[in-house]
């Protein structure tokens, strides 16, 4: 899996240029806008505040396959996370993290690190996945996660081969 070489495209459709992130730690996400975890939009935003300058960048690619919880526009739900959650953080092309449609970035995060059990299939909404600045898959965590083992696991990337 080569993460920087996957076509992603902006809000607004335009290219997005995974390259640039490349010697980044990166935390991909699959969120949503009408979800008992959307306030995590605020945590996420927080580590992207707390790390970014030492090399860490959040990805937040909306999806609406949970329950529905993401019914609005990528462009829709862009102007939801900077009016409503403050995010400042990339928030992407809206996604399929499931099934045929599976976006390929996604496709090749759960392959790298399948779920509990070897499950490769998203649960929900919020699930994360941790790339090194290496490029590979560190870590995959369930969509509760926003705390200690988190923010460990981020540092600890942060401070192989910085």
């Amino acid at each position: 899996m080569n993460l920087y070489e996957q076509e992603c495209h902006t809000h607004q459709g335009q290219p997005f240029n995974l390259r640039a992130l490349q010697g980044q730690v990166l935390l991909v996400v699959n969120v949503a806008s009408r979800c008992g975890f959307t306030p995590q939009l605020e945590a996420l935003e927080k580590l992207y505040q707390r790390y970014r300058d030492h090399g860490f960048t959040v990805l937040g690619f909306p999806c609406n396959q949970f329950g529905r919880q993401s019914p609005e526009s990528a462009e829709a739900f862009c102007a939801f996370g900077e009016q409503r959650h403050g995010v400042t953080f990339p928030l992407l092309e809206k996604i399929r993290v499931n099934g045929a449609d599976t976006h390929p970035l996604f496709a090749d995060l759960k392959r790298a690190a399948p779920g509990v059990l070897g499950t490769r299939a998203i649960k929900w909404n919020f699930t994360k996945f941790l790339v090194g600045r290496d490029g590979r898959v560190i870590q995959r965590f369930s969509p509760g996660e926003q705390g200690t083992a988190l923010r460990l696991a981020i540092e600890k990337a942060l401070d192989e081969n910085a």
